[in-house]
């Protein structure tokens, strides 16, 4: 399909966003299952609760619009889930595997604000106000995951690092180091 003007780009990046949304709303069940850490648990359960709205959200616009919200695959996002259950299944420390499911979940965050950071523009620039303003409640809450998700991993991550000093004390660097010798 030609995409021949903003408002066709506008609806065809919000059904992105929308499948996109519909893929997290699969996967962060998952993600908090795979959580150690009740915190990381309780925020992904949070922003699963979140991310259902936001599907809400797009699919008034869509209302407004008079068009459908399906149609279109996020590869993205796609790309994305896989990469987080990637590390679902990956035999980590529960620390380390509470850290890279961090860095999985703003992977996707980074996505998105970047996503709704363009739609809402797009809205703004062809007079959908209402859209416009739906689509920032949904940026802001983002950025808030985000920053939540940074607030976590100062800690997880410095537990990740040393979970148990007599045990790890060293072993990864020395499989880096291990490694390096190889190449």
């Amino acid at each position: 399909m030609k995409i021949a003007s903003l408002q066709e780009l506008f609806v065809d990046e919000l059904k992105d966003l929308y499948n996109a949304e519909q893929q997290l709303i699969k996967a962060l069940p998952k993600m908090a299952n795979a959580a150690t850490a009740p915190a990381l648990r309780q925020g992904f359960e949070k922003h699963l609760k979140e991310t259902e709205v936001h599907a809400e959200r797009l699919e008034q616009i869509f209302e407004g619009l008079g068009e459908s919200p399906k149609g279109k695959k996020c590869k993205a996002m796609e790309g994305l889930v896989e990469e987080g259950a990637e590390v679902i299944e990956e035999e980590m420390e529960p620390e380390v595997k509470d850290a890279a499911l961090i860095s999985a979940a703003q992977r996707v965050e980074h996505y998105e604000i970047a996503g709704y950071g363009c739609v809402r523009t797009y809205a703004e620039l062809l007079g959908e106000t209402k859209a416009a303003k739906l689509l920032q409640k949904t940026l802001d809450e983002e950025g808030k995951t985000d920053q939540a998700l940074t607030k976590l991993s100062e800690q997880i991550n410095v537990e990740a690092e040393d979970p148990d000093d007599e045990e790890s004390g060293g072993g990864t660097r020395t499989k880096t180091k291990s490694k390096s010798r190889k190449r």
